[in-house]
Formats: structure tokens, C-alpha cells, sequence
């Protein structure tokens, strides 16, 4: 009787050891992905931002162009 108690202990201590170290992992992968997805966030929000501001450099550079264009035939009149 006393060797089915003494396997039943060492089952019980296993198998909590196996859920601590289960649980871990868990714990550990679960924070790795997080922080992934944070400088995935960090990347689309910096592309986001460029995109945003394309369109503002192109109508710029158009208005510089016609600048340009107005200089020249004012120099060549």
C-alpha cells in the first residue's frame, strides 16, 4: 500500500511540474508575441505616416514646377 502512495505522490509532483513548465512556456511565447506584434504596429504606423505624406510632397513639387515655368518665361520675354 505504502509503494501506490509513494507512485501517486511522485505522479501528483510531476504532473504539477509539468504544468508549471507548460504554463511558462505559454507565458513566455504569449509575451515574445506581443511585443512582435508592438513593433509590427510601430513599422505600419511609420509607413502609414509616409504614405500620408506623399501626396502632400507631390503638390508641392507640381506647384515648384509651374514657379519654374512662370521664371523662365518671365526671363525670356
Amino acid at each position: 500500500m505504502i509503494n501506490i502512495t509513494d507512485n501517486i505522490i511522485v505522479a501528483v509532483i510531476a504532473m504539477l511540474g509539468t504544468c508549471a513548465g507548460s504554463f511558462g512556456g505559454i507565458l513566455t511565447a504569449s509575451k515574445l508575441t506581443n511585443f512582435r506584434l508592438e513593433k509590427l504596429e510601430e513599422k505600419v504606423d511609420k509607413h502609414n505616416n509616409f504614405a500620408e505624406r506623399i501626396p502632400v510632397a507631390e503638390e508641392k513639387l507640381k506647384v515648384l514646377g509651374h514657379r519654374i515655368e512662370d521664371l523662365e518665361r518671365e526671363m525670356n520675354k
